[in-house]
């Protein structure tokens, strides 16, 4: 799906969410990655091969208190 050079991370990848956003909805809490990955505000991510990445709940609680 990636057609930069150099190529962004693959999805399957530890550092997936690097790749370039392709379409961004901030009204809607979510971007589209060029890797497929889609990554939603509150820190959880949606992976291409539909494998789910929970949110970092303990980092946000921590910084809202």
């Amino acid at each position: 799906m990636c057609t930069h050079r150099p190529a962004c991370p693959t999805a399957d990848r530890s550092d997936h969410h690097t790749a370039v956003i392709v379409s961004a909805h901030p009204e809607q809490g979510w971007s589209l990655l060029c890797n497929g990955t889609v990554v939603f505000d509150d820190t959880g991510e949606l992976l291409p091969d539909g494998s789910v990445v929970a949110p970092l709940r303990g980092l946000t609680q921590a910084l809202a208190a």
